[in-house]
């Protein structure tokens, strides 16, 4: 699979300066992580779920989380399970390729009993959610995860953590809460593929919704546990975890209070002013902006409820020509040494030894999200994937 895969090659030719990569759910975890992109949630309780599974990998979707946690009530779990079941014997039976899927338990008992009920069809997991994550409960899934692997014989089942739970929101709790996760995930490390927030819980603790003209950082209790989540876990001295950026939880018009948020003259440019007004109709325009904010303050991918979502967070994920530039530049070897230079694009400063690890990550993502031409923007990339 590969970003944009669903856009014909001829219309990805002529968008990406480097093309998104090929990737398969036994890439490299490092690849893997960078690559989940917008994590698409469905319920495990739908009827269709292997088609729905592979209609949404034709728009463009490499990775969902089925869940048989929050998104379905407590009397349907036992019915979950068995849907899950058959599925899955449905896409092994189809032999078609599939976004990287994972499913989202309650308990860690549930896991092994998921994997020996799945038989062979469990080649087509690739691991696991783990809700309300933290030090003690953590320990029992990851070692359950394990337990299933080795039962099932696949390769490499992942983990998913989801850090959600109040001892992570509250401060006088926060920083020993943070203390037993990154203990917790470092002793898995080769298990844990990406760690996820659960920011409609971190609200609830205190009676929260943001609206959809806030994105989570306006929410500033949000917005702490974010920047303490990726001061701790997501370092980029070589001991960091991806980190996926929060639900955005709108996808219909809502009466706002203030402006859109999403400028006018990229689309006249383009002649698809209605594809902005399509946008703001259906609150993306928040979506779009919190998916910027995300990548500003450390976190890669998304997680989302609506299909609506992945195109926009994908098309926000390649990474510019500029970007490129001035990336490659900086990791010239002949610059080992440090040093200052103008950037390529004649408007920034480079300075090797401090933007060298902002040149990594963006080198890694340029690999699977690809580097678009010089002149193609967001909404070049928006619009081809939307017409798919």
């Amino acid at each position: 699979m590969r970003h944009f895969g669903h856009v014909s090659p001829t219309v990805r030719k002529d968008l990406f300066h480097q093309e998104p990569a090929e990737f398969t759910g036994a890439s490299p975890a490092r690849i893997l992580a960078a690559a989940l992109g917008a994590t698409l949630y469905s319920p495990a309780t739908r009827p269709t779920l292997a088609r729905d599974i592979r209609k949404q990998a034709g728009r463009g979707v490499v990775s969902m989380v089925l869940c048989l946690e929050d998104s379905i009530s407590d009397a349907d779990v036992a019915g979950a399970e068995e849907n899950l079941v058959r599925q899955f014997a449905e896409l092994e039976a189809d032999g078609a390729e599939h976004p990287l899927l994972f499913i989202r338990v309650r308990t860690p008992e549930q896991i092994p009993d998921l994997v020996r009920r799945l038989g062979r069809s469990v080649s087509r997991l690739a691991g696991f959610v783990l809700p309300k994550f933290d030090e003690r409960r953590g320990i029992a899934f990851l070692d359950a995860v394990a337990e299933a692997e080795a039962a099932s014989g696949q390769p490499r089942l992942y983990a998913m953590p989801v850090l959600e739970t109040p001892e992570l929101l509250h401060l006088e709790t926060r920083v020993e809460a943070l203390a037993g996760i990154s203990r917790t995930v470092n002793q898995y490390r080769d298990r844990v593929l990406a760690l996820r927030l659960g920011v409609t819980d971190f609200c609830s603790a205190y009676g929260l919704r943001r609206t959809p003209d806030m994105t989570a950082y306006d929410v500033q209790i949000v917005a702490g546990v974010i920047a303490d989540v990726v001061n701790v876990l997501s370092r980029a001295d070589g001991t960091g975890f991806t980190v996926t950026g929060p639900v955005w939880e709108y996808f219909r018009s809502q009466q706002r209070l203030f402006k859109p948020q999403l400028r006018r003259s990229p689309f006249l440019e383009e002649g698809v002013e209605e594809l902005r007004t399509a946008l703001i109709e259906h609150d993306l325009d928040g979506l779009l902006r919190e998916i910027e904010l995300d990548r500003a303050n450390g976190l890669l991918g998304k997680t989302c409820i609506h299909p609506a979502h992945v195109t926009p967070v994908h098309a926000l994920s390649v990474v510019s020509h500029e970007e490129f530039c001035d990336a490659q530049d900086i990791l010239r070897p002949e610059r080992d040494g440090g040093g200052v230079m103008r950037s390529a694009y004649t408007n920034k400063m480079n300075e090797v030894k401090p933007h060298r690890a902002w040149a990594e990550r963006t080198m890694l993502r340029a690999e699977v999200f690809g580097v678009a031409k010089e002149e193609v923007g967001f909404v070049d990339l928006l619009t081809a994937g939307l017409q798919v």
